[in-house]
């Protein structure tokens, strides 16, 4: 076996339990669960989260998203896209690099719409993917600090929070959601 099958064959396997959905899959009460406790922490390390979540016409809550890679990086999690505080879909996110990494990382992502018309897009698409069908600004607030409102313009806005792991990477470009069957 050539010195890049000794690597390409494990990170194979990785990637294949990872996006195997048994492997993530919750039920829609522990991802609903897992989600009320990753915006508790979120509006505990943010000031001014909770009046930016009811400013906001609905938003995604991913608790647990979970990336590898060697090389190749394969990323995924579970989550849910709430309107009016209540929980109105599941969805999946998924992504894919290539590059120098190496490692594996677990973080939250929030990932707010602050218009109906950007909620209403991304309700309607069949696998919205970040970058293509729409973008979304990044805010890198850091622990402790405060949300403000009045200089944020962009109608789609993420936050990454609760990393941990060898590997940070504050991109969601080429992300892609998709919605799951969870009845």
């Amino acid at each position: 076996m050539t010195k890049h099958g000794n690597i390409l064959r494990p990170l194979a396997i990785v990637i294949a339990l990872l996006f195997t959905s048994s492997v993530l899959a919750a039920s829609a009460d522990k991802l609903n669960r897992e989600s009320d406790k990753a915006l508790q922490v979120f509006k505990e390390d943010v000031d001014g989260a909770q009046v930016f979540l009811d400013q906001a016409a609905g938003y995604l809550v991913f608790p647990r998203v979970i990336k590898v890679g060697i090389g190749i990086g394969a990323e995924t999690g579970e989550g849910v896209l709430r309107v009016g505080g209540s929980t109105v879909a599941y969805y999946r996110t998924t992504s894919g690099s290539f590059g120098l990494q190496l490692g594996a990382q677990a973080k939250s992502i929030v990932v707010a719409f602050l218009t109906r018309e950007a909620l209403d897009k991304f309700r309607n698409s069949e696998g919205w993917k970040v970058g293509v069908d729409g973008s979304v600004a990044l805010i890198d607030i850091g622990a402790g600090k405060t949300i403000d409102t009045n200089n944020i313009k962009d109608p789609v806005v993420g936050f990454i929070f609760g990393s941990k792991g060898l590997m940070y990477n504050l991109t969601l470009e080429g992300t892609k959601f998709s919605k799951l069957d969870k009845s």
